[in-house]
């Protein structure tokens, strides 16, 4: 009988060791904005794998710290719960060419490497704040990578679109 009752312990044990090892590895994120279109919506929450910034390959999409008013943050990423985070779409790594639509906002010739430490992100959608206006993601700042879409918190219209020339004004009498 008090077999019975170490098994349990050792059980209820290892079942609470890996509830927190799954808290450390994956977070849920939700998704604000429309820039990664139609891959996110707004509105979507999103399961992230948290991993280092050397483990992070062309085309996956991550998750990462906002930039404050004052630029990028440093030192440790804070809690996923207390900060705004941002999710694009790896576009280069360290060492690879600067896309041609990056390298005005990188001060970098086109084709010029990706410097170590950085990479070039992009939002899959038409209108998106990324490398293209504030340059390089210091890969210290990435939280992880999107894993899936855990639920979707907007229906599956796009979103509107201002029109590209203003309305008639109305006739004058």
């Amino acid at each position: 009988m008090w077999y019975a009752l170490i098994v349990l312990v050792v059980l209820a044990a290892a079942l609470a060791a890996a509830l927190v090892a799954v808290r450390r590895t994956l977070v849920v994120v939700r998704v604000s904005g429309v820039s990664m279109w139609p891959t996110y919506r707004p509105g979507d929450r999103v399961l992230v794998r948290r991993a280092a910034a050397g483990r992070v390959r062309r085309g996956e999409v991550v998750v990462f710290e906002s930039a404050g008013p004052s630029g990028w943050g440093t030192g440790p990423l804070p809690a996923p719960q207390a900060a705004a985070w941002t999710i694009k779409r790896v576009a280069a790594l360290a060492g690879d060419p600067v896309p041609d639509d990056v390298a005005a906002a990188v001060a970098a010739e086109p084709g010029a490497p990706v410097p170590e430490g950085a990479l070039v992100v992009l939002g899959d959608g038409e209108s998106s704040a990324d490398s293209r206006m504030w340059g390089y993601l210091p890969a210290d700042r990435v939280l992880g990578v999107a894993v899936r879409r855990m639920s979707s918190g907007a229906s599956g219209a796009p979103p509107p679109t201002p029109p590209s020339t203003p309305p008639p004004a109305p006739p004058v009498s």
